[in-house]
């Protein structure tokens, strides 16, 4: 839902920092204003045809309203936090996630135990301190903004819309597995498939992490045509997260007797090629904040929708024969996929020399073999 409906614009701003340098205020409150209008126009259709949603979505209309309302504050929150990211204010974005976590931990609990209906206890708990902290902050974007400019809407819509099929095919990438798996194998596959593809997929945690400080930087960077140094500092980049991912790989057993029990050991033949995707993911990130902050996300989009197609055919194809493990390595060969799309797509645009491409192409070489020598080592 908050992908549809407020298409993630605060990935805009890794360009609009640079375009609209000394009216970013305004460009921010410009944002929140789209978005609002955006939450408000799905708002509207989803009231006039809600028996159709309500079906569609198993939940009542009193709920998709609250989904609504949470979608628009929390994109004031994140367009917020992407901001004082790019400012390198990181004490400040720290501050209010943690202020967010926490106020929606405490306040679920008590109305949880206070509410006779806990289900919506539950939903309250997590919308309200979201509601409350987001409306603080658009009073401090009205504050500092104080106007609008209606004109940037085209620029940021330019951007975002194809970041609604980019996003959700990735969504489609990472999920039709465990759908596929259902239906070919059945439920006990799955069972091990999802904690061994969830344990592996942690990586990602840190990726996001990593690359919130890497993307502001990276912007720097390129506006000020220093790609020698972006080259020699993404080379150490890509080396720490792999070996942080290396060691998912060696710990994947122990991490699954954890998290799982002795019955679930069978599946840590699926962290290896889970944890390298991972690492193919982190790579075409860096490609993909190129083409954000050249704001040419069509390729993005494009890109996405035939990885999701690739996985659904390989995993078709090779889930039968092969069985649950089959398919994390589809989901690999759909990440290698994007990354070498990503690569050619940042060379169109003029980027190739941003990256040592020849430096991707041998490490992903070497990680893949690594991927191999660990899961010998399992035996």
């Amino acid at each position: 839902a908050v992908i549809v409906i407020t298409m993630r614009m605060e990935s805009s701003l890794i360009s609009a920092k640079y375009d609209y340098k000394e009216k970013i205020g305004t460009y921010n409150l410009s944002l929140i204003s789209l978005t609002a209008v955006l939450t408000a126009v799905w708002a509207l259709i989803i009231n006039l045809f809600s028996g159709i949603f309500t079906e569609l979505m198993s939940i009542g209309r009193m709920y998709i309203n609250l989904m609504l309302i949470y979608c628009f504050f929390y994109a004031v929150i994140n367009i917020f936090q992407m901001n004082e990211r790019y400012a390198y204010r990181y004490k400040r974005s720290v501050a209010v996630a943690l202020l967010v976590a926490l106020s929606t931990m405490i306040t679920s609990i008590m109305l949880v135990i206070c509410m006779n209906d806990r289900l919506t206890g539950r939903v309250l708990g997590g919308i309200l301190p979201v509601v409350v902290i987001g409306f603080a902050l658009l009073l401090y974007f009205a504050k500092h903004g104080k106007k609008l400019i209606f004109t940037t809407w085209a620029y940021v819509l330019k951007i975002c819309i194809p970041y609604i099929p980019h996003l959700l095919s990735l969504q489609v990438l990472n999920s039709v597995d465990r759908i596929m798996i259902t239906k070919i194998c059945g439920l006990t596959d799955n069972a091990l498939y999802t904690i061994a593809y969830t344990c592996g997929h942690m990586v990602t945690l840190l990726m996001t992490s990593m690359n919130s400080a890497f993307a502001p930087w990276l912007g720097d960077k390129l506006n000020g045509g220093e790609k020698e140094e972006i080259q020699r500092t993404s080379k150490y980049y890509i080396i720490l997260f792999s070996v942080m991912a290396i060691g998912m790989m060696l710990l994947a057993p122990e991490i699954l007797l954890i998290m799982g029990g002795r019955s679930y050991l069978e599946a840590k033949y699926v962290m290896t090629p889970v944890a390298m995707g991972c690492v193919c993911q982190f790579m075409y990130t860096l490609y993909v904040n190129v083409e954000q902050f050249e704001k040419k996300t069509l390729g993005m989009a494009i890109a996405s929708v035939a990885a999701a197609l690739l996985n659904y055919g390989l995993n078709a194809l090779l889930i039968p024969n092969y069985g649950y493990i089959a398919a994390a390595y589809t989901t690999l060969l759909g990440y290698v996929f994007l990354l070498v799309i990503h690569m050619v797509l940042v060379r169109m645009m003029g980027y190739g020399d941003v990256y040592n491409n020849k430096f991707v192409v041998i490490w992903v070489a070497v990680m893949c073999m690594v991927t191999l020598g660990v899961n010998y080592l399992y035996g």
